[in-house]
């Protein structure tokens, strides 16, 4: 497959494990992702942790197909390790000042650039950068796929957009996708989803209404002959069996239509719709 991308996101920050703080880089990374019709091949939300990090990048590398965004740890206090266990994972330890980081840092904050602040400019060698537009403290990237923001989201997403409008702008691989909602168990379906070939994208999601038992199947890969084969094994089923079924996700708009719902009662609630009506009764 030509052009095949894994995009990868660390999210580091202890603050987001223990609940002082809510992440908001993953939902944003991965509808631009999506927008682009790119998708992420996993996440990971790690506290600041040297060894660990280290051996989370080193995963990631190991991926010839990958991409990565990494968010947090790349300001100027004692527990922002991402600048060296970057050097360490992708430059083999080898880190510089880099000039045009540090002549924004002092051109930003001038005398107060040091003693501290200017150590943000000490990147992984080789490094490109990314533009802060907060406060011109730049991001950085390596190899034109390995990218690094701080934690602050009013920093990190314009980065993200910047690194994908340059280097992802669109993906050029289409996949195909064939969804069904049968009603049914998911027990009864498991001899065909054994018959999935393992490198498709397969997902099983049961829903139960009421008494009734459905599952929402789908089927996704890149080469449409493929889907088309392995989608067909639970349309035979469904019809030797006489299951009902309806080609779409039907829970995905009963969530919808829920939502919908949901929001109307709220501005009826808040606006006093039908009120006058009533009144004039």
């Amino acid at each position: 497959m030509k052009n095949r991308v894994n995009f990868y996101s660390v999210i580091i920050g202890t603050e987001l494990l223990n609940g002082r703080r809510k992440d908001a880089h993953f939902a944003f990374l991965n509808q631009e992702l999506l927008k682009r019709g790119w998708e992420h091949k996993a996440s990971f939300v790690i506290e600041d942790d040297k060894e660990l990090m280290l051996k989370i990048f080193n995963l990631i590398k190991s991926d010839e197909h990958s991409v990565m965004f990494c968010f947090g740890g790349i300001g100027a206090t004692p527990d922002d390790f991402t600048r060296q266990i970057a050097a360490d994972a992708f430059t083999n330890s080898q880190m510089e000042f880099h000039e045009e980081a540090k002549k924004r840092i002092e051109n930003r904050f001038k005398e107060e650039a040091y003693p501290h602040r200017v150590n943000m400019a000490y990147l992984p060698i080789n490094a490109k950068l990314l533009k802060n537009v907060v406060n011109d403290v730049a991001g950085f990237y390596l190899e034109d796929r390995f990218f690094f923001t701080p934690g602050f989201p009013s920093m990190s997403q314009s980065m993200v957009l910047e690194a994908l409008d340059r280097h992802y702008t669109k993906s050029n691989i289409k996949k195909y996708r064939k969804t069904v909602t049968i009603v049914s168990s998911e027990n009864d379906l498991i001899e065909v989803m054994k018959k999935i070939p393992t490198h498709l994208e397969f997902s099983s999601l049961p829903k139960i209404i009421g008494e009734e038992r459905r599952v929402v199947i789908s089927v996704a890969g890149y080469n449409q002959d493929e889907v088309n084969f392995a989608f067909k094994l639970f349309l035979d089923f469904c019809l030797e069996n006489k299951k009902e079924y309806v080609l779409e996700d039907t829970a995905n708009w009963e969530e919808q239509n829920r939502v919908a719902i949901d929001d109307y009662n709220k501005r009826v609630k808040k606006e006093g719709l039908f009120s006058d009506h009533f009144r004039s009764f």
